[in-house]
């Protein structure tokens, strides 16, 4: 059982660095759809069109400390081992959420370095310092 979010996805074996490990599937929506719909596990493939993730690979956690990394090619998701991950560990990856979409997802990831939001890491910064602001008053 995951220490993030009840469900997670573990290593049935060792993983090499950079090893493909699965790919994101499901039915694809456009905006609009995507939109209308009340699923949990919608990934931005592009501009215009989403995953609803159907199989394994919605289950995996975002980490401020991930282990693997997205890598998109020709229409496909994919999650890559970031570094080697050891059988048994949790895979994780960070959503990548934007400023505004992050103010609706506290992060439970629980690392030393975490902001308390599920955030690409280059908003971290600012996420930061907009609750520093917050403190004071």
């Amino acid at each position: 059982m995951s220490k993030i979010h009840h469900r997670g996805v573990f290593a049935a074996r060792d993983i090499k660095k950079r090893e493909r490990i699965i790919e994101y599937t499901g039915r694809r929506l456009t905006f609009a759809e995507s939109e209308r719909s009340n699923s949990e596990y919608l990934f931005q493939l592009n501009r215009n069109t989403f995953i609803d993730g159907k199989n394994t690979a919605r289950y995996i956690n975002h980490s401020c400390v991930p282990n693997c990394f997205i890598e998109i090619e020709r229409g496909h998701i994919w999650i890559d081992a970031l570094r080697k991950i050891k059988k048994g560990e949790e895979l994780v990856y960070n959503y990548s959420f934007d400023m505004e979409e992050a103010k609706d997802y506290p992060c439970a990831c629980g690392t030393n370095v975490c902001p308390g939001y599920i955030v690409d890491e280059t908003y971290w910064p600012k996420l930061r310092k907009q609750m520093k602001k917050k403190q004071k008053k």
